[in-house]
């Protein structure tokens, strides 16, 4: 008596085409991103004729977070600069008594300006999610 393993071939055979299927079919895993930059409220305050040379901004981010988010201060008086910043992927909350975990810093040099108050950005991003807050600087005798 001949055995007949054409269909037992078959059936492994669909087997693997279904679990190749199911496997291509699987989501990639997708980034699980929901945060919050809270660097609105800041003012800085910087000598017209000498500027200020090392400085930086705070630009805490809240929530939680699977990829890296980039800091940056954009929009600066002319001449002065912004050494972006970097945040790793983590989470961050208010704590109990309100206060927040600094977790994010850029760093600032000015250069001399006339007087009078300027409006730069403390933007952030994670390549899919950009946001940013207004950053006072007043340029003024007495700071």
């Amino acid at each position: 008596m001949k055995k007949n393993h054409h269909g037992a071939g078959l059936l492994l055979g669909l087997l693997s085409a279904l679990t190749l299927m199911l496997v291509g079919s699987s989501p990639a895993s997708a980034s699980t991103s929901a945060w919050t930059l809270e660097a609105e409220g800041q003012r800085i305050c910087v000598s017209p004729q000498y500027g200020w040379p090392n400085t930086y901004a705070f630009a805490p981010v809240t929530g939680s977070w699977s990829s890296v988010i980039h800091l940056e201060v954009r929009n600066l008086p002319s001449g002065s600069s912004s050494t972006g910043g970097a945040i790793y992927p983590g989470t961050n909350h208010h704590l109990p008594d309100g206060s927040l975990v600094i977790n994010g810093l850029v760093g600032l040099s000015f250069a001399p300006a006339p007087a009078g108050e300027y409006t730069a950005e403390i933007w952030a991003t994670d390549g899919r999610h950009t946001e940013s807050d207004p950053l006072l600087l007043v340029f003024r005798d007495g700071c």
